[in-house]
């Protein structure tokens, strides 16, 4: 008889303990997905330029509260687990659209506030395709004649609204794509293409000559009246 109540309390103490460390456990969990939700909660009163500014620290402060979050679901049942996940899948969800509301804000920021000269190239060659630099390294010969080609339609379709400052910058725009192509010939550039890269040219340039002489006398005229 005292052997059973001996082996009863112990097995009580001992379920005593595990609901003890399980509890502990939801307390944990519970205190660090609190933690996660009101981080993310706090950034609706953060404006959207303080936002942007301090953005990268925002994204360090909420990995790491969101991992410390997920690591205390380990020890918890599949019925604590589950509804503790859902909660903090709720809050990455909410994160994740201010995150991707500040990413169109940036993005929209450097669109404004490109310089003329970038505009003008992502006009005639795609946006971010060329830089400061004018660099074509990404020009090859599968890729040249399309180059090219976008070129001039683009010069076509807004030549009438370049200014002479323009024409001086598609010059050099247009020189260094002829020095890459000089590179490319070398590496496989076939004739058929590069027959009709001569086309483009022999097209290009007395057009070229022409509308840059025309917006001279256009600004000229305009600065008299």
């Amino acid at each position: 008889m005292k052997k059973n109540v001996l082996k009863f309390g112990l097995f009580s103490m001992i379920l005593l303990g595990m609901v003890s460390c399980q509890n502990k456990d939801k307390e944990m969990a519970d205190k660090r997905i609190s933690e996660l939700e009101s981080y993310v909660d706090s950034l609706k009163a953060v404006s959207a330029a303080d936002a942007e500014t301090n953005w990268e620290k925002i994204a360090v402060d909420f990995d790491r509260k969101s991992t410390s979050a997920n690591e205390s679901l380990a020890n918890l049942d599949e019925a604590a687990k589950t509804s503790s996940q859902e909660k903090i899948d709720a809050a990455a969800a909410k994160y994740d659209e201010l995150k991707a509301t500040i990413e169109a804000k940036s993005t929209q920021k450097k669109v404004v506030t490109a310089s003329p000269s970038q505009l003008l190239r992502d006009r005639l060659f795609g946006a971010g395709k060329i830089g400061d630099d004018m660099s074509f390294a990404w020009v090859n010969k599968d890729n040249i004649l399309k180059t090219y080609e976008t070129f001039f339609q683009a010069y076509k379709d807004n030549k009438g609204d370049f200014s002479r400052e323009d024409y001086d910058e598609i010059k050099l725009m247009y020189e260094a794509l002829d020095s890459r192509k000089n590179t490319v010939e070398k590496e496989g550039l076939t004739s058929d293409d590069n027959a009709k890269i001569a086309s483009i040219k022999f097209k290009f340039a007395p057009m070229f000559k022409v509308n840059r002489i025309g917006a001279k006398s256009r600004e000229t005229a305009e600065a008299k009246e």
